[in-house]
């Protein structure tokens, strides 16, 4: 190749690197002042789907001075192990679940009747000021995390293979498979008190064969595992209780939040918000594709409860000593003279009978 055509060669690559490195509105794209990493330890299509778009909102609305890279279905490490590596700022974002174990004041959204429903969903955990966005954001600063905003796969009901179940009766001697849930376990004692009922503990992952077997009559399980773990399979009635509110968060690392400058907080603020929102929307829509695929079903029935039979068995619950004996401690620790362990709950039962009014008046 003589002089003339290593020049042109020469100019072509300099230009095309030249234009490859102008945006669309004509300005020189930099590379980004933050590189983050988000994790997801669970496989989950629907929620990675809107994770994806927050990543992408967080560039936009930065104006490309935040990257966020998604990592799902585990691909950083379990959740223990993501949740460490937030705390210590190694790993900027991931989802977590209020185990007390690692989030003391994960002992809150963990009591049962705290939310039956989606209306109840978007009141508590309002930003900024539902009681339940309130308190889990206290709670994740006390291990270094930064709330950003919350996740929910809806509510638990009970399946069984004997019987609907409506009232504390229908709770005569079954035998029901629980988890080291302390609230959920003194929920549905408490509920089948003195009617012969029997609980048994039974991993996750193994429930699908203990049902099938007879080992345990049924469980709590929600609309998405009867759907997509068949729970439907080996179950044949679902009462929606909707005793227990799944919840996970969306949390940063604290430190790496505090230094953040205003204008790429609200950037954050806002992609966090719109997420939430369409999160809770995605759901709510699956929530109900399952529910009409599982009414097709012959040998499934669900029985559907009024707020009238569903009330009746939160009192039966005695939630009450509950809320002393398991989050007392860490509320007085962390709200002192505030009477939080009383204030959460009459705050959260005046979200329910708003709830209850909008929907009598429909």
């Amino acid at each position: 190749m003589n002089g003339r055509k290593k020049y042109w060669v020469f100019a072509l690559v300099c230009s095309f690197l030249v234009f490859s490195a102008v945006t669309f509105n004509g300005t020189i794209a930099e590379s980004a002042e933050y590189t983050w990493s988000f994790a997801q330890p669970w496989t989950r299509p629907l929620t990675d789907a809107v994770f994806t778009k927050f990543c992408e909102r967080v560039k936009e609305y930065s104006g490309g001075r935040i990257e966020v890279n998604f990592f799902p279905s585990g691909q950083l490490g379990g959740h223990d192990e993501n949740f460490h590596a937030m705390q210590e700022g190694s790993l900027e974002i991931g989802v977590f679940s209020p185990y007390p174990t690692l989030i003391p004041g994960g002992c809150v959204p963990n009591m049962t009747w705290i939310i039956v429903n989606w209306d109840e969903m978007r009141l508590a955990y309002r930003q900024p000021d539902g009681i339940l966005y309130r308190v889990m954001k206290d709670a994740f600063e006390d291990v270094e995390g930064h709330l950003l905003f919350a996740c929910s796969q809806g509510a638990y009901g009970l399946g069984n293979n004997k019987r609907p179940i409506r009232t504390t009766d229908d709770f005569t001697n079954l035998k029901l498979r629980v988890s080291a849930s302390p609230g959920g376990v003194k929920t549905l004692a408490n509920m089948g008190k003195g009617k012969g009922l029997m609980l048994e503990t039974v991993p996750w992952g193994e429930l699908y064969n203990a049902l099938s077997r007879g080992v345990v009559d049924g469980c709590w399980t929600m609309w998405a595992s009867l759907v997509e773990e068949r729970h439907c399979e080996v179950l044949k009635y679902y009462s929606d209780l909707n005793f227990i509110w799944d919840s996970t968060y969306v949390v940063m690392n604290k430190e790496l939040w505090d230094s953040l400058p205003d204008d790429l907080k609200e950037a954050v603020r806002k992609a966090s918000l719109e997420a939430e929102a369409e999160l809770l929307d995605t759901q709510q829509k699956a929530e109900k594709q399952f529910i009409e695929q599982l009414k097709e079903r012959k040998d499934f029935t669900i029985t559907w409860l009024t707020p009238e039979e569903r009330d009746a068995l939160r009192l039966a619950s005695d939630m009450g000593p509950m809320w002393e004996e398991l989050c007392g401690k860490w509320l007085e620790e962390r709200y002192p003279g505030k009477d939080m362990v009383n204030v959460i709950p009459a705050e959260l039962e005046k979200i329910h009978k708003e709830v209850l009014a909008k929907e009598a008046q429909k």
